[in-house]
């Protein structure tokens, strides 16, 4: 399990790699969010001596702590400050691959198992959870909030801002992902239509990029790459939320199924 932090650091502590936190320019925020990232990690870690993982489990929590540093610390941080189509790549990265990997890792027990078996510090995230809902408005509104070009350029100038940026993004699209692939039977239905919420207005955002014959993010970002960043989370931003919705509609009937012939079997 350990091979994997090495290979993290080494990652991140790249010299060409500008918001690497070893990179020698890196400020304050950026060594903060490395640290987070490298605590989530051992918090894992130690949680796995008392609560042994699924190997299967294991693996994809390592890929997607791996992923993360490269999204934030890696190449495609110093790219997205220039090119709008690089921003909406990482972004997207966070919203559609890292967060539900993550949630498909199911790291709970052993994150519970760190704390000694504590759920009060989960406890209130757990419980906005169960209404897959309104985790999708609330994960809508940091979308579209920080795409609002005031927001947007100043993220891109301010380092402080710029992580605040990616924890809203991470923060939220987990808690959409936890409410959606974690759903129960009864919550599958409100599942569905969250997941077709967010697939529609993260498209029609992406429909607006696409189609403006200006550029919103100021002169130094051409019209062209805007679109490539409009088509980026439109097309390829979607297949994530199809890809979900017949993933949780094939448990759902698979549920129902069994239910509907243990109830006739009695």
């Amino acid at each position: 399990m350990n091979r994997w932090l090495p290979l993290a650091l080494l990652l991140c502590s790249s010299p060409a790699w500008a918001h690497s936190p070893l990179s020698g320019d890196a400020g304050l925020p950026v060594w903060l969010a490395a640290l987070l990232l490298f605590v989530l990690w051992a918090l894992y870690l130690s949680g796995c001596r008392r609560v042994a993982p699924g190997g299967v489990s294991l693996t994809l929590f390592h890929v997607t702590l791996l992923i993360t540093a490269l999204t934030l610390f890696g190449p495609l941080d110093d790219l997205a400050e220039t090119s709008a189509s690089a921003h909406m790549v990482q972004h997207m990265l966070m919203m559609v691959v890292i967060a539900p990997l993550a949630v498909l890792a199911r790291p709970l027990p052993q994150y519970q198992a760190a704390f000694g078996g504590s759920r009060h510090l989960l406890r209130p995230l757990l419980r906005g959870a169960r209404f897959p809902m309104a985790m999708a408005l609330l994960h809508a509104l940091m979308v579209w909030g920080w795409h609002v070009p005031v927001l947007y350029r100043w993220a891109l100038h301010n380092e402080w801002v710029h992580v605040l940026e990616h924890a809203c993004f991470l923060i939220s699209a987990g808690l959409f992902w936890w409410a959606v692939l974690r759903s129960s039977l009864r919550g599958t239905p409100a599942a569905l239509v969250a997941l077709l919420f967010t697939l529609m207005q993260t498209g029609f955002l992406g429909a607006l990029l696409t189609f403006s014959d200006r550029s919103f993010y100021g002169d130094a970002r051409s019209v062209s790459d805007q679109q490539l960043a409009g088509l980026l989370m439109w097309v390829m931003g979607g297949l994530p939320y199809l890809a979900a919705s017949a993933w949780c509609g094939r448990r759902w009937w698979q549920r129902v199924g069994r239910r509907t012939t243990g109830a006739s079997g009695q």
